[in-house]
Parts: structure tokens; sequence; C-alpha cells
């Protein structure tokens, strides 16, 4: 594996639906360039879990550390105010080491 690099993403969830939700958790998948892949999923979002009126929005940033180039996918799930289970996908995106 090359010199680690540190990747900062930043993320904006907005609810556009009729209901309050709750965030429970999420997960994230990692594909490295070198073939490895990486999981990382659990409760809460960066020690939180946000509720959110419809139109309301929950910004947060975290980062990756990896020797390599990466596409990363992930997701959240919750509950809205009725107890229906929601699942959010974030579209991919690309880790580039600068050139």
């Amino acid at each position: 594996m090359e010199k680690p690099h540190a990747f900062v993403y930043f993320v904006t969830i907005h609810n556009s639906s009729e209901h309050t939700i709750t965030l429970l958790g999420r997960k994230w998948v990692l594909e490295h360039a070198d073939g490895s892949h990486l999981v990382i999923e659990g409760d809460k979002i960066i020690g939180e879990t946000p509720r959110l009126a419809p139109g309301e929005r929950f910004s947060y940033n975290s980062y990756h550390v990896t020797g390599c180039e990466a596409r990363a996918t992930g997701s959240f799930h919750g509950v809205d105010e009725t107890g229906r289970k929601i699942h959010v996908v974030l579209p991919p995106f690309e880790l580039k080491i600068p050139a």
C-alpha cells in the first residue's frame, strides 16, 4: 500500500418527505483500487440519531484514511414518525489522490 492519504467528505441529508424521520445508523462500503473492500456500519451517525422534520437538513463531515484511491457507496437507515422503516442511499463518490 502506498503512503496513507486522508480523504475528508461532507454529507447533507435533506428530509423531503411529509413525515418527521429519525436516522438510526449508516453503512459505507469502500472499494479500494487495490481490490480490497472495507465495510463500515453501525448505529448512529457521528454519535447522533438526527431527528428531521419535513424540510430539515442534517450535515456532517468525516474522513477515511487509505493508501490508494477508492470508490465509496453509502446508505442511512431509520424510521419515520409512523414507525415505517426508511432507507436512504447516497450516490457513489470517488476518493482520488491528487496528482
